[in-house]
């Protein structure tokens, strides 16, 4: 049983349906969120459901940041500011992503790298620009949120797979560099996830062959996700680092 004290938690990504479960996650545990997305007004919109909701001061314990993950000037103020308001990090959950469906062939260079920029550079710039805060502290835990992609090669995602297999090989990287400052660096890969945004656009046949190739026979919600991730970032895991959790229903044994 995880009995570490309150800590400050920065997550990427916060506005999503995913990102919204682990925010909720943490907060419900007693930590302080700091949560991130790239629209201010999205958050100001998005943190009222905490806001209406005073039980156990959940809503004084969340901070909103609005920060382009991508920019390096934008995570470098994100990060600063994280350091004058709280002066330390104890988690880093990199959730924030994006991908588009394009035929290798038909895919721009411009597109190519704006997907690499959100997912590969950006979880890049974000463990740059928070390792600091943890070495400070002498402990860390870092979580990348990856994608079931990278097991199957999805077709017409050749720019997020890519993306997203190097932030499996960054993840390896980094648990070995950073091993010695008590920090672990590990990497989630979600199947197929329903939250608000996909349920009414992702069409039924794929929902359908989904649910047939798991193991369980269902649609994967965000609150499949949050156990692992909420286990990764607590002292029970304070010796496993460099791992891939493939978290899909048992559609990939890896």
């Amino acid at each position: 049983m995880d009995t570490s004290p309150a800590r400050t938690v920065v997550v990427t990504g916060a506005a999503g349906g995913i990102g919204s479960e682990i925010v909720d996650r943490f907060l419900v545990a007693g930590d302080t969120v700091v949560a991130s997305d790239l629209s201010g007004a999205t958050l100001k919109t998005w943190r009222t459901r905490w806001d209406t909701d005073a039980a156990g001061g959940r809503c004084e314990r969340l901070h909103t940041v609005a920060a382009d993950i991508g920019s390096e000037d934008s995570v470098a103020a994100f990060a600063d500011t994280v350091r004058q308001r709280f002066g330390a990090a104890d988690v880093l959950i990199n959730n924030a992503g994006f991908f588009s469906h394009t035929l290798f062939e038909e895919m721009s260079t411009e597109e190519w790298r704006r997907i690499l920029d959100i997912n590969l550079t950006g979880t890049f710039l974000m463990i740059r620009a928070f390792v600091p805060l943890m070495k400070e502290g002498r402990r860390g835990r870092i979580v990348n949120i990856g994608s079931g992609s990278v097991h199957n090669g999805t077709p017409q995602q050749a720019h997020y797979v890519a993306a997203k297999g190097g932030v499996m090989g960054l993840s390896r990287v980094l648990a070995r560099e950073l091993a010695q400052y008590d920090i672990t660096v590990n990497l989630l890969t979600p199947g197929l996830t329903i939250t608000p945004m996909t349920a009414g656009v992702l069409p039924e046949p794929l929902l359908e062959m989904q649910r047939n190739l798991r193991s369980f026979h269902r649609d994967e919600t965000p609150a499949d996700l949050v156990g692992t991730i909420f286990f990764l970032a607590s002292e029970d895991a304070a010796f496993l680092t460099g791992q891939t959790l493939n978290v899909d229903g048992g559609l990939y044994f890896v």
